[in-house]
């Protein structure tokens, strides 16, 4: 007799599919997130760069 729990399922498949959709969006917003919050605690710690001097014209 066939076990019916080896079966292919379309439906298991299409949900399994929007579920990894869902937490790939996900761990990329997160990801993203993470990283600007990173970008933000570096330039907080960080002294701003020094203004640059204007070259003089050339005469």
């Amino acid at each position: 007799m066939a076990n019916p729990w080896m079966k292919k399922n379309p439906f298991m498949s299409l949900w399994l599919s929007a579920a990894n959709r869902v937490a790939g969006s996900v761990r990329g917003q997160v990801a993203a997130q993470a990283q600007r919050n990173l970008r933000a605690a570096v330039a907080s710690a960080t002294p701003p760069p020094l203004a640059r001097r204007k070259p003089r014209p050339k005469r």
